[in-house]
């Protein structure tokens, strides 16, 4: 009786911890999202203080990102993910739009954090509410409701496929680990996500293997960008339907073919 009593006090205690541990949270949140609203307003009348909003912006989306999802707030995780991953390439979009976005991103996250969007929310739509990242897009490009998750290491031949696929008018996201892109992927029901086969960790081939085949993604539309071989054991693993984006001269035209017979062009 006594061990009994003992376990269910030890869960009490572990539950009003983490209860604690989310209320200091969102207090962190409010006023995180408080300086950077008063930043932005202020950048409004200074432009030259818009690099400073974005790195404080950065910092805003780490923070919830890194610590949103332990707290049962994973709303505030995809949220984190696309407000960093907006703000990594904004050289090119005009300060204007760049705040305005970014005033978005801390409106919705303010939303979740206050109650007003239940943690609970479908996350696919809550997602394409966010503002479409634009780094690489003509600002007459008009932004398609058609989402794409790129699982890719940042370096060129990621910016090259975001540029194609954002002057398409897609919404891209840019995820940079299997294990971080598979609950993002089962959450937010993107239309289509390319991955690159050599990923550290989880590989690239075993991520599209599963979500080709879990019930839950497996209308996801995947394809994979890879250096490999036709022949090789690895890419025999794949299912038929899976479109292979080669590396080299042909990367271009596979890249439109996959889009092509995914039915996104």
């Amino acid at each position: 009786m006594d061990e009994r009593k003992a376990a269910g006090a030890g869960g009490d205690t572990a539950d009003s911890v983490l209860a604690e541990m989310r209320r200091e949270f969102l207090d962190e949140l409010a006023d995180g999202a408080r300086d950077l609203t008063l930043a932005i307003d202020a950048a409004r009348h200074d432009p030259g203080t818009v690099p400073e909003v974005v790195r404080l912006g950065q910092r805003f989306g780490l923070t919830i990102r890194s610590r949103s999802e332990t707290l049962g707030l994973s709303p505030l995780t995809a949220i984190g993910l696309r407000l960093g991953d907006y703000l990594g390439e904004v050289r090119n979009v005009p300060a204007g739009l760049v705040l305005d976005d970014l005033e978005r991103f801390v409106e919705l996250a303010l939303d979740i954090g206050e109650g007003r969007i239940p943690v609970d929310a479908e996350q696919g739509p809550l997602v394409r509410t966010l503002p479409a990242k634009r780094g690489f897009a003509p600002a007459e490009v008009e932004v398609r409701d058609i989402e794409v998750v790129l699982v890719m290491e940042p370096g060129t031949q990621t910016h090259f496929v975001e540029r194609e696929l954002q002057q398409c008018g897609y919404r891209t996201v840019q995820v940079s680990s299997t294990f971080e892109a598979l609950p993002l992927i089962v959450r937010t029901k993107p239309d289509m996500v390319v991955v690159s086969a050599v990923m550290p960790g989880l590989s690239g081939i075993d991520l599209t293997i599963g979500l080709t085949a879990m019930p839950e993604t497996r209308n996801v539309a995947v394809a994979l960008i890879t250096s490999l071989d036709p022949s090789s054991d690895a890419l025999s693993l794949l299912p038929k339907r899976v479109p292979i984006i080669k590396k080299g001269p042909s990367f271009g035209d596979d890249l439109f073919n996959a889009l092509d017979n995914l039915f996104l062009i």
